[in-house]
């Protein structure tokens, strides 16, 4: 085996012939705004996923300036579908942060980057290699993967321990003139080819460097730590018309899906306690609901560290009157595609 040997002369060659088309590779040189857009939305998300939200997203705000001057509610509705949403506030928060502190240009090294909001070190990384050309490294979880299976390394690759040895390793392999399309490169690589469970050795360009292949542990690594059981939430929510509005409300300005808009809803362990619970949640707005006994739809929804359980009822307010609030408000239904939904509540609009 030669691996410490210099291969990414090999991968890029490969990536030459093989690279993806995507919206975000346009013109000789990258746009920093669209490297950065698009390596935000691409976090948890696959490419296919990605691809007509990046386009409208980059119709909509198309420079740095267009999205700093957005409403936050406009952001986030362009954002809606794609889920973390906490991305799209970090993203919202520091391109203000960049045109206040410089001018709207998006800084060049890793380090200025870091201190963006939302940015870590592979987006860092990422933004500073394909826009600017700087030789730094981007190490996500397709390259913790190419590494695990070229070196054979069998420790827990999610270990900060194996993150070094990765980085490290990658940092010898990047190529001074080019040091963004052999990060570039790695991604499509490790999408393409050195893919999880399954790698398509018969047609990898480094299959005789592969330390992993040779003792058949090639869909054995990388190992993982388990993860831990996901808990579940149920929740009984209220789907309320009257006179050609719904009623909703916007989540606290903090937290999972904030500030987003969802139908009335109460944490609830039994199904017998729901309508009860619905009603005494809506009372305390100064509304008299009545609430049909039986769900007109249950809906589940994961989020990387919790399950929702969802459980939907048709209400009717029978009177009184909506306390004044910016959190709760009825909406003309007209307008409910205006406003961003919270995570599955924007499924349930299929009732109104």
């Amino acid at each position: 085996m030669h691996t410490n040997s210099q291969w990414s002369d090999l991968l890029i060659h490969w990536f030459d012939a093989h690279g993806r088309d995507l919206p975000w590779r346009t013109g000789a040189t990258r746009n920093p705004y669209a490297v950065w857009v698009s390596e935000i939305m691409l976090q948890q998300t696959k490419v296919e996923a990605v691809k007509p939200y990046y386009e409208n997203w980059m119709e909509r705000f198309p420079t740095v300036r267009d999205l700093a001057s957005a409403a936050d509610d406009d952001v986030l509705r362009q954002w809606q579908g794609l889920g973390y949403y906490s991305r799209a506030r970090n993203l919202h928060a520091a391109v203000k942060e960049v045109v206040v502190r410089y001018g709207g240009h998006i800084p060049e090294d890793k380090e200025t980057l870091l201190t963006l909001k939302g940015i870590g070190d592979y987006t860092a990384g990422a933004i500073s290699s394909l826009a600017y050309n700087r030789p730094v490294t981007a190490v996500d979880g397709n390259v913790l993967r190419i590494f695990a299976r070229l070196y054979k390394i069998e420790d827990n690759v999610l270990s900060n321990t194996v993150k070094k040895r990765v980085t490290a390793l990658a940092e010898g392999q990047l190529p001074k003139d080019c040091p963004g399309k052999f990060n570039e490169a790695l991604m499509d690589f490790g999408a393409q080819v050195c893919i999880p469970k399954n790698p398509k050795c018969d047609i990898c360009p480094l299959v005789h460097l592969c330390e992993a292949k040779a003792v058949n542990l090639e869909r054995v690594l990388p190992r993982r730590m388990t993860k831990k059981n996901i808990p579940t939430e149920r929740y009984a929510v209220a789907v309320c018309i009257r006179g050609g509005k719904c009623l909703v409300r916007r989540r606290p300005a903090k937290g999972l899906l904030a500030a987003m808009w969802e139908f009335p809803s109460v944490r609830s362990e039994r199904a017998e306690a729901d309508v009860k619970l619905l009603q005494d949640c809506l009372t305390e707005q100064g509304l008299t609901a009545r609430m049909e006994p039986a769900a007109v739809q249950e809906l589940r929804h994961v989020f990387s560290h919790k399950k929702w359980h969802l459980v939907v009822y048709e209400g009717y307010v029978e009177e009184g009157s909506l306390k004044e609030s910016e959190v709760w408000q009825w909406l003309p239904l007209a307008d409910y595609t205006k406003i961003p939904w919270a995570g599955p509540h924007g499924k349930l609009t299929a009732l109104l």
